[in-house]
């Protein structure tokens, strides 16, 4: 990956070492209501600062002495590979950070070997988002609109482009209180060229588009599988019980989110609601996970706690501001590599659930062990019990990554430098 970047990230001036800095930086380029848009959640906030808090108040128990001289950090999503199991979540409006916007962003994705899901809320239109970059693994999200024949129009529409699944977001019957766009009436000055009338074909503002379906339910999710051949995956979803009903829907993946702390706020953190939702679907769909990741120790704990992948939302955002600012950016790797993992071996991964406290706030991942059987995934089983030395585990016959062992190298801010 390194080569790839070439001199453009080499340099004296480059000071954007960790995604900390790339926020910062991107601040200082953006206008007062784009960095609202980009940073606001709702009403307090709260769940916003709480998907980043969250993953802090786990721990890891590494293990050494093993041989991490061969890694692969390959793994596929819905039968599709990706170098990494890092992607890029869907956000809306890219152009309001770099002119080229989501094309901008496609590029960087298809470069790095990962899947980008386009938002409805794309400010470039489907057709030039694939044609910049027409090798890219992408998946689209739909907000559902109320007319269905909208819906079909566009879901026919990204089949036809080559979109590998569809991602209907689902915590959205309303728009989320968020105060600072409200004070900025930034939704007045926001086209969309995809969603559009089925009776005219100019870009609509997005003010007039808001109305999202408030009567989408379960039952409805047949009409979604009877137009389309793609995997449908769901996000928006934090509860064992929304889970189980996902799979009962016959659903090919769920993505675990709170919408960035930008829709309901006082919800669970999307770390802290991920074992649930592991464990309710026992192995039967993939789970993903978005919100709060901002190091490479953020994703080990993501996929040790059972996801398959998670999706990076605002720090995608300002790696674009920061190729707007014309900055040079460096990749900085973290490798966490998992003790014992050999290229394309047998792994099992072992979770720890301590007692002591809260539970919830006392998570601790053990480090990948070597295992001669095939893959599988132990989650920890969450209750009491009397000898915190003695986890209780739970098998589930999933495998983690099915052509390779995982060693964690990730490079968050790498995705951000492929945006240069």
């Amino acid at each position: 990956m390194e080569d790839k970047m070439g001199s453009e990230c080499e340099g004296p001036e480059m000071s954007l070492v960790c995604l900390t800095d790339f926020q910062a930086h991107a601040r200082e380029q953006l206008s007062k209501s784009t960095r609202d848009f980009i940073e606001g959640g709702a009403d307090d906030s709260i769940t916003r600062d709480d998907n980043i808090a969250a993953f802090k108040r786990i721990r890891l128990r590494p293990r050494y002495l093993r041989d991490v001289s061969e890694v692969d950090t390959r793994t596929t999503i819905q039968g599709e590979e990706i170098s990494a199991p890092i992607c890029i979540a869907p956000t809306g409006f890219h152009c309001l950070v770099w002119p080229d916007g989501e094309m901008s962003t496609a590029r960087a994705a298809q470069a790095a070997g990962i899947c980008y899901i386009t938002s409805t809320f794309a400010s470039c239109s489907l057709e030039d988002i694939v044609i910049a970059a027409p090798e890219g693994l992408r998946w689209f999200q739909l907000y559902v609109h109320p007319v269905l024949q909208l819906n079909k129009q566009l879901i026919q529409r990204v089949e036809s482009l080559g979109f590998k699944a569809l991602v209907i977001t689902l915590d959205t019957p309303v728009c989320g209180n968020r105060r600072h766009d409200i004070r900025n009436q930034l939704r007045r000055n926001l086209t969309l060229t995809d969603l559009q009338s089925p009776k005219k074909g100019n870009a609509i503002p997005y003010f007039q588009m808001t109305p999202i379906s408030t009567s989408l339910c379960w039952n409805d999710l047949s009409w979604f599988q009877s137009i389309t051949r793609l995997p449908i995956i769901l996000k928006g979803i934090l509860t064992k019980e929304d889970a189980e009903l996902a799979v009962k829907h016959n659903v090919q993946g769920i993505i675990v989110s709170n919408h960035g702390g930008r829709q309901l706020d006082e919800v669970l953190a999307s770390i802290d609601a991920l074992t649930e939702v592991v464990a309710a679907v026992k192995g039967k769909i993939e789970v993903y996970l978005d919100g709060g990741v901002r190091t490479g120790n953020d994703v080990l704990k993501a996929l040790a706690l059972g996801a398959k992948c998670i999706f990076l939302g605002r720090p995608i955002l300002w790696g674009l501001a920061c190729k707007a600012a014309g900055r040079s950016l460096r990749s900085i790797e973290t490798w966490s590599s998992f003790p014992g993992c050999k290229k394309k071996g047998p792994i099992t991964r072992l979770l720890r659930l301590p007692t002591g406290g809260s539970q919830t706030h006392s998570t601790v991942c053990d480090a990948v062990l070597p295992g001669p059987h095939s893959v599988r995934r132990l989650m920890a089983h969450i209750s009491h019990i009397s000898n915190t030395s003695t986890p209780v585990l739970q098998a589930l016959q999933t495998p983690v990554f099915p052509k390779c062992s995982m060693p964690f190298f990730v490079s968050l801010t790498i995705i951000c430098c492929s945006l240069a």
